[in-house]
């Protein structure tokens, strides 16, 4: 078990190590079998990240030509479905110069462009490769062996979990993936929900996708398939992550992007506020009634709405007073002023809704864009 913490929102929580470290750790643990012939019961991984990690070896296995040996996945504090995995390296030698990597059983192969890796191979991104190269070469040179070795990642448990990520979304097929830029889990990263939205946008973008949508989770999916006859599966969810991912479609060379979200949360771009957690901010009050009071309400409808608690509530409170497809109207237009504050390139729209209302209001162009997403499905 790790014994390295941070504190997040008052609250102390443990590190783990990614799928990445366990691969390069796995292998490493078989490299040193193979070529020294004798069993490990621990390996010692410098992870990126500069902390140090010392792995229990599991199942290790030597014969004269290869060796096998399984790192258990500990993701700390963190809700990571490969949490308890054990993830295997099996390490053969070759007579070819060079550390050749692939994946076999439960992991994922890529199907789509636009990924960390190529179509058609496994599903083992930039930095745990470069990390096991980069010991297998040390290894290689400390033992005196010319010639190469073959290294196969596997993890027999990760077709079944792979389902419940976003690898079948995002063409990775048959298992999970072996990821990781730091070899380090910090728990409930935000890094790792930004690095997600990254990716299925680079998938987009590779697939010559040129407008992006985003939904923040799953009532803007519902909404764009009840409401808009939009298929979900075309968006983006992008969870508090808002200007995060109007960014990322600006990096990457999207023309525009569109978010269609609940009111609840989009209200909050009327604020400023791009990062929608209620950690970071809850302005939907103050901007409710600073509205309704541009729009003409009375002392008692603003009051009601500086006391209310949720934004359905706040919607049936201008309803009564009569004012409020005024004030999204007003709101709406503010929403698109904070968007093109921006510093992007693209362009930028919003859709807004309400579960009890329906569509509230959408900010010029955002219509267009999901039209034109429609059309070259």
């Amino acid at each position: 078990m790790m014994d390295s913490y941070i504190t997040k929102d008052g609250k102390k929580l443990r590190r783990g190590y990614t799928t990445g470290a366990c691969a390069a750790a796995a292998a490493k643990a078989a490299a040193l079998m193979l070529l020294d012939g004798r069993p490990l019961d621990s390996v010692y991984l410098m992870t990126p990240f500069g902390i140090g990690l010392t792995l229990a070896v599991q199942e290790a296995k030597i014969s004269d030509t290869a060796a096998s040996c399984g790192i258990v996945k500990d993701s700390g504090d963190d809700p990571d479905v490969t949490n308890g995995i054990t993830i295997y390296a099996s390490v053969e030698k070759t007579q070819k110069p060079g550390i050749r990597i692939d994946g076999g059983a439960g992991i994922g192969r890529v199907t789509k462009p636009g990924l960390d890796q190529p179509v058609g191979s496994a599903a083992i991104n930039s930095v745990p490769r470069r990390m096991i190269e980069d010991e297998l070469r040390q290894i290689c040179e400390d033992c005196g062996w010319q010639a190469g070795l073959s290294v196969t990642i596997y993890a027999p448990a990760g077709a079944a979990l792979a389902k419940r990520t976003f690898n079948p979304r995002l063409g990775i097929t048959g298992g999970i993936s072996i990821l990781g830029t730091t070899g380090i889990v910090e728990p409930m990263s935000d890094d790792a929900v930004v690095s997600t939205i990254r990716a299925q946008l680079s998938q987009k973008r590779a697939a010559g996708e040129r407008i992006a949508v985003f939904v923040p989770g799953n009532f803007g999916a519902a909404f764009l398939k009840k409401e808009l006859a939009f298929d979900p599966d075309r968006a983006v969810p992008v969870s508090n992550f808002v200007g995060d991912a109007f960014a990322i479609a600006d990096e990457l060379g999207f023309d525009g992007a569109v978010l269609v979200g609940h009111i609840g949360k989009l209200v909050k771009l009327a604020g400023g506020l791009f990062q929608t957690h209620s950690r970071w901010g809850d302005c939907r009050a103050e901007i409710f009634a600073s509205h309704a009071g541009l729009c003409g309400a009375k002392t008692e409808t603003i009051r009601l709405l500086m006391e209310s608690a949720a934004a359905e509530d706040m919607l049936d409170i201008l309803e009564r007073a009569g004012i409020r497809e005024t004030v999204m109207k007003s709101i709406c237009s503010r929403i698109a002023d904070q968007l093109a504050q921006r510093p992007l390139r693209l362009i930028r729209e919003a859709a807004v809704f309400s579960t009890r209302y329906g569509l509230l209001g959408m900010t010029p162009n955002a219509a267009r864009l999901l039209q034109q997403v429609k059309e070259n499905a």
